[in-house]
C-alpha cells in the first residue's frame, strides 16, 4: 500500500510530527510513506516530496492579501506536485492542512476526482469548511452553518484586505463534495459535531485523538515542586492566551515562575521582567525537559482543535489547566487537570495553587502519565489511521 500524505510542513510541530508517525507506523508495517509538504525541510523517514518553493509560498501570501483568494495561488506548483503524484500512483491521498499558502486546492481536488483516488482528511482546524477563517470560536461567528459572508475577521489568517468569504465557501464547497471517496478524521468530539453541522455533514467522520511520541515525553524520576508553571505554543498571540499570562503574573505569588516557550524576540522583549520568555525549539528533548521541571502546564487558549502540548505535559507526569476552548478539555479527567471559564485568570491562578500547593504531586505525576499512556500513544493511535486505510481498499 502506497500513502501520500500532504501538510503544510513535515516532522515539525504538532501536524508535521503527526505527519510523521503516521508515515512511521506505515513503514513498519510494510507499507511505502511519501509525505508532500510547502515549507521547511527536516529529515524524515517517508519519502519527502516539497511543492514549489519560497518565492511561491510569497506569491501565495500576496495574492491573498489582496485578493483572500487563499488556497487558490500556487497554481503551477500544484501542476508540477500532480506531475509527481502520477508517477507515485498512491492508493489513499491523506490530507492534512491544505492551507498554508503552498497548494491550489481546486487544482488538487480536481485531480482527485478525475483520477477518483480515494481521500483521508485529518482536519487540525475549521478552515476546510468556512470561507476564510481557521478558528471562529473566539468571536463566536456561526455563519459557517448557512453560508459565510461579510467575514468579521479576514484580518486574521489568512490576513487579507479583501473579503471573498462568500465566494470561498461556495468554491470549497464545490471543490470538496465532488470527491466520490472521502473519510474525514478529527482529533476532538468538538471538533467532529462541528463538520456534522457544515456542509461537510454527507462524508463520513471519525475521531482519532492526536497521540504522542511516549519515549521522548517522559517522567522525570522525582518530581520537584518548583514552583514553576509552564505555556507552551508554536506561535503566541492573544489568541492563545500570552496576555492573559502578563495579566496572571500581576495577581499570582512572585515565588511562582512563569516560563513560555515559542515565543519570538520581539515578543519576549516586551514581557514583563518576571516571565521568562524562550524562543521555538524543534528539539523535542528540550520541549520534555521543560515539562519534565514545570509544576502545572498552563494553557489559557482561546482557540484550539486538540492540542498535543497537553498530552505531552501528561506524558512528563505534569497536570494541565486549560480554557475551556474547543477539544482542548477532552484529554483531561479531574484529578490530571482542571479546566476552567475561558478568560478567567482569578480561575486560572486558584487552579494552579490548588496544584502547587494542595496536591501530592510525586503521585500525581504517576497518574498523569498514566493518562497519557492509556489515550495518547502515537503507536495505538495511528494505527487506527492504518485500519481505515485498509478498510477503505477493501
Amino acid at each position: 500500500m502506497k500513502v501520500l500524505q500532504i501538510n503544510t510542513i513535515v516532522n515539525s510541530e504538532s501536524t508535521g510530527r503527526i505527519a510523521e508517525d503516521i508515515g512511521k507506523v506505515l513503514i513498519a508495517n510494510g507499507h511505502e510513506s511519501f509525505i508532500a509538504y510547502g515549507r521547511g525541510s527536516r529529515p524524515s523517514q517517508s519519502n519527502l516530496i516539497k511543492i514549489g518553493d519560497i518565492k511561491d509560498v510569497y506569491l501565495h501570501g500576496f495574492r491573498t492579501l489582496l485578493t483572500d483568494q487563499h488556497g487558490l495561488g500556487s497554481y503551477s506548483a500544484t501542476k508540477s506536485f500532480i506531475e509527481q503524484i502520477e508517477v507515485i500512483k498512491p492508493d489513499i491521498i491523506h490530507l492534512h492542512n491544505i492551507h498554508g499558502y503552498y497548494i491550489n486546492y481546486q487544482v488538487l481536488f480536481n485531480y482527485i476526482k478525475v483520477e477518483k483516488i480515494p481521500v483521508v482528511w485529518t482536519f487540525h482546524d475549521c478552515w476546510p469548511f468556512t470561507g476564510h477563517c481557521s478558528h471562529f470560536e473566539q468571536i463566536l461567528c456561526t455563519k459557517w452553518l448557512t453560508h459565510c459572508e461579510k467575514c468579521p475577521i479576514n484580518y486574521k489568517y489568512p490576513r487579507s484586505f479583501a473579503d471573498r468569504s462568500y465566494k470561498n465557501f461556495d468554491d470549497k464547497k464545490a471543490a470538496f463534495l465532488q470527491v466520490k471517496s472521502l473519510t474525514i478524521i478529527t482529533p476532538s468530539k468538538w471538533l467532529a459535531k462541528l463538520v456534522s453541522q457544515s456542509f461537510l455533514k454527507e462524508y463520513s467522520v471519525k475521531t482519532i485523538n492526536n497521540g504522542i511520541d511516549l519515549k521522548s515525553f517522559q517522567t522525570p524520576k522525582l518530581k520537584e515542586n518548583n514552583k514553576m508553571i509552564l505555556g507552551v505554543a508554536s506561535t503566541w498571540s492573544n489568541a492563545k492566551g500570552l496576555n492573559d499570562f502578563v495579566e496572571l503574573r500581576k495577581i499570582i505569588s512572585e515565588e511562582v515562575k512563569i516560563v513560555l516557550i515559542g515565543l519570538s524576540k520581539s515578543q519576549i522583549k516586551k514581557l514583563p521582567n518576571n516571565i521568562t520568555g524562550i524562543c521555538k525549539t524543534d528539539s523535542v528533548a528540550e520541549l520534555a525537559k521543560w515539562y519534565q521541571e514545570a509544576s502545572v502546564f498552563v494553557n489559557p487558549t482561546y482557540l484550539d482543535n486538540f492540542p498535543t502540548t497537553n498530552i505531552e505535559a501528561l506524558a512528563c507526569g505534569t497536570p494541565v489547566i486549560t480554557y475551556d476552548t474547543g477539544g482542548s478539555p477532552e484529554s483531561l479527567n479531574s484529578i490530571v487537570g482542571e479546566v476552567v471559564e475561558k478568560g478567567n485568570i482569578m480561575a486560572l491562578k486558584k487552579g494552579i495553587e490548588r496544584f502547587l500547593y494542595d496536591v501530592d504531586l510525586q503521585n500525581l505525576m504517576t497518574i498523569c502519565r498514566e493518562q497519557a499512556v492509556q489515550f495518547f500513544d502515537k503507536d495505538d493511535r495511528y494505527r487506527e489511521y492504518l485500519e481505515i486505510y485498509k478498510r477503505i481498499l477493501n
